[in-house]
Order: C-alpha cells, then structure tokens, then sequence
C-alpha cells in the first residue's frame, strides 16, 4: 500500500461520509472567511471527467437576490406538491430549505460551453453533471468536518435561477447550497425521522458480474 492513511485519519474520513446530513435548520452564526475559502477550495480539488472542471459556484450576499432565490424555490415546492398527489400534504409538512437562516447561500452551476468537451463525455454527456456533483460532496465532507451543516436544495427552475444570477444560456444552475452553524446535527437524515423513505439495504443496490435486482 502506498502512503496510507494512519487508523485515526482513516477514522475521520469515515466519520464525516457516515454524519453526513442534509441540514435545514441553522443558526445565524457567521461563517469564518478562512472557513468559507477552504470549502470552496475543497470543491475545486474535486475529481472531474477529462478534467473539464465544469463547476462554477456563486456565492450569495445580496439580501434582495437571497430573498428572491428563495421565492424561487418556494414556487416549484407548491408545485412538486401538487404533482405528488395523494403525499402532497405529507410534503408540505417537511421542511426543504434552510435558505433564511443559513450563513451562507452559494448555487453550484454548470458552465457555459460544455459541448467543446469530448473527453469522456461522447457517449455520456451527463458526466459533467457528475463531476459538479463530486464537487458538491467534497464541500459536504469538509463542511462536516469543519464542524458545519450543509443542505441541497434542488428543488426550482434551473431557467428562473438563470435568470435571477445573469448566467449565460448554457449555463444551467444545479443546486443551492445551504451553508452554516447549527445547533446539533440529525442522528439520522431528516427524510427518514420524518418517514418520508428509509434507506436501501445495501444488498438490494450491489451486484455481481450481471443485474441481479429482483
């Protein structure tokens, strides 16, 4: 083995992937510059398909634009009830966003430009979605680690996000990310304390030589 972590190391690592939550209640707490500077640099450090590095990250501190993220997200929330039918009451209970209250607010974005990319992406064009995606879970394991809260928000219009931040036309906005202090981290994620959904046992989602799902 070359160069492996010692057991502690190992330990943290570990322990930030399995205290990992999606958090939608924060305090107001400020966000240490340097703090802020490491995250976001932990997201540039993220493994990308023919290191196209497609991620651009917009950070948040106008109070107006904030407020009008957040109506955004709030209009397609009423509207991802309505299209859940029979649990859509149950959805509207649930808390999504923690964009009011948290220190920080930064929307995850593709850029613009990304067909000149073939390398890797010929015949799988969404792998610069999935390196934005490897870039949004290196701030997610750092922020735990650093010892604060993180939540997605996925749910709004990628072309009212557009809009609202002056992204060019091939650009298109991922997520927005919830960033601060909290008081104390879920136990288990919230989705599950709420019995929304359970997590799969790992048997169901891992086979071997050929699909074995039943």
């Amino acid at each position: 083995m070359a160069n492996p972590f010692s057991e502690s190391e190992r330990a943290a690592v570990y322990r930030a992937i399995y205290e990992r939550r999606d958090m939608r209640h924060f305090v107001p707490t400020p966000v240490e510059p340097e703090v802020l500077q490491r995250l976001i640099d932990a997201a540039h450090h993220a493994p990308s398909v023919g290191y196209m590095q497609p991620w651009r990250i917009v950070r948040i501190t106008d109070g107006a634009l904030r407020a009008a993220l957040h109506e955004a997200v709030e209009r397609e929330r009423v509207n991802t009830a309505d299209a859940l039918g029979q649990r859509r009451d149950e959805f509207m209970k649930l808390k999504v966003e923690g964009m009011r209250e948290c220190a920080e607010l930064l929307v995850m974005a593709l850029m613009d430009g990304r067909e000149r990319h073939v390398f890797g992406r010929r015949t799988m064009p969404e792998m610069d979605l999935a390196s934005v995606a490897c870039a949004i879970q290196n701030i997610w394991l750092a922020a735990r680690a650093e010892g604060l809260g993180m939540g997605w928000v996925s749910i709004f219009d990628p072309d009212d996000v557009r809009t609202l931040l002056g992204m060019p036309a091939g650009a298109k906005p991922i997520a927005i990310l919830c960033l601060g202090h909290v008081e104390r981290f879920y136990d288990a994620p919230m989705l599950e304390t709420e019995r929304w959904a359970t997590r799969r046992p790992l048997e169901t989602c891992v086979f071997e030589n050929r699909w074995t799902e039943e």
